[in-house]
């Protein structure tokens, strides 16, 4: 894939689950059920896989875990089995300068397209710092960029860190997962302000998905107004219920394209993020973020269990009950029937 090819199919919007990493109790990599997993993301429509990213657990970067290329590889199999549309193959990339561009190096060699670059390791660098960062990856790979929140281990990144980001020649995208309306328009603005049209934004703010999808920002640039939407997204969120999401970003483009925005849409989007404040645990802090994802999955028949690399990383308190909930309150959310129908196929190898 160009990177023109590239550009254009971010910028016409896909759905790209952020893909969980599968233990078996043990809590060793159960690659059959890995496998399984992406066959499942794939024909439920995705446009692109991100892997090696929160979701997969950042610990799988760790030289003693050693599941960063194996899990990246597995996922890449299965991408090429897709023939009748292109894939987007995503590689999370963490660390300092000298791993971050290690990785980049990994991920290009075996064959994707573009990294999610996190900065969590960067804490504490200056802003040239971390811009010096961002360019070394980039003249590796396609640079994907993150804005992740806070709460999980993210920079404050300012207006003027995007201003300096959005110059930098090989981003193709951006994913916005500030869970900040302002810093979320930080981000926007800065692009709209490059006037650059080839960089696309995705949101990461799983607790306003669909209110991201529908919205359009507009700027005064100069003499011009200038317009910038996200045009999809790479979520935590849609490692589970994909088949849904894929529909509801389909949905969002179309209403989009109308002009007009229905009542039922904003009140679907407040529906899907009382979902996401329970799968996420924001009542706890996001600790059972991860595990609350497996848990619908394990539910599924698509996991075994919840087991994460961190024997602490467990269900909160309630949570389950909670996930109950929502079968109850939100029954046309999920994709149970899709799962169930085509299950014994995707552990099958099909």
């Amino acid at each position: 894939m160009t990177n023109e090819e590239l550009r254009n199919i971010l910028l016409g919007g896909i759905a790209i689950p952020a893909h969980p990493l599968v233990l078996d109790a043990n809590r060793k990599l159960d690659e059959p059920r890995q496998r399984a997993l992406s066959r499942y993301y794939l024909a439920a429509g995705v446009g692109g896989l991100a892997v090696g990213v929160h979701t997969t657990q950042f610990a799988i970067h760790e030289p003693e875990v050693g599941l960063y290329e194996p899990v990246l590889s597995i996922a890449l199999e299965e991408i090429t089995r897709v023939k009748d549309r292109p894939i987007v193959r995503v590689a999370g990339l963490l660390g300092k300068t000298e791993q971050a561009v290690r990785e980049a190096k990994l991920a290009a060699d075996l064959g994707y397209h573009t990294g999610l670059l996190s900065l969590t390791a960067m804490k504490g660098a200056s802003e040239d710092e971390l811009i010096a960062h961002c360019r070394a990856v980039a003249e590796v790979i396609p640079v994907f960029g993150f804005y992740l929140q806070e709460s999980i281990g993210g920079l404050d990144l300012p207006y003027s860190f995007w201003k300096k980001f959005v110059e930098i020649e090989n981003v193709v995208a951006i994913k916005i997962a500030a869970f900040d309306r302002y810093k979320t328009i930080d981000v926007v603005r800065a692009l709209a302000e490059s006037e650059r049209e080839d960089i696309a934004l995705y949101t990461g703010n799983d607790d306003n998905i669909l209110q991201d999808l529908l919205t359009t920002y507009q700027f005064q640039v100069g003499s011009k107004t200038v317009e910038k939407q996200f045009s999809g997204g790479l979520l935590g969120h849609w490692a589970v219920w994909t088949k849904r999401g894929v529909e509801l970003l389909e949905a969002a483009k179309k209403e989009r394209a109308s002009g007009s925005i229905s009542r039922e849409m904003m009140i679907l989007n407040n529906g899907i993020t009382d979902v996401n404040a329970v799968l996420f645990d924001a009542a706890n802090g996001f600790r059972g973020c991860i595990p609350g994802l497996l848990e619908i999955l394990r539910r599924q028949g698509l996991v075994e269990g919840r087991w994460c690399l961190d024997e602490k990383e467990v269900l909160s308190p309630g949570q389950s009950a909670e996930i109950d909930r929502l079968y109850r309150d939100y029954p046309d959310l999920n994709d149970d029937e899709f799962v169930s129908s085509h299950l014994e196929k995707w552990l099958g190898g099909e």
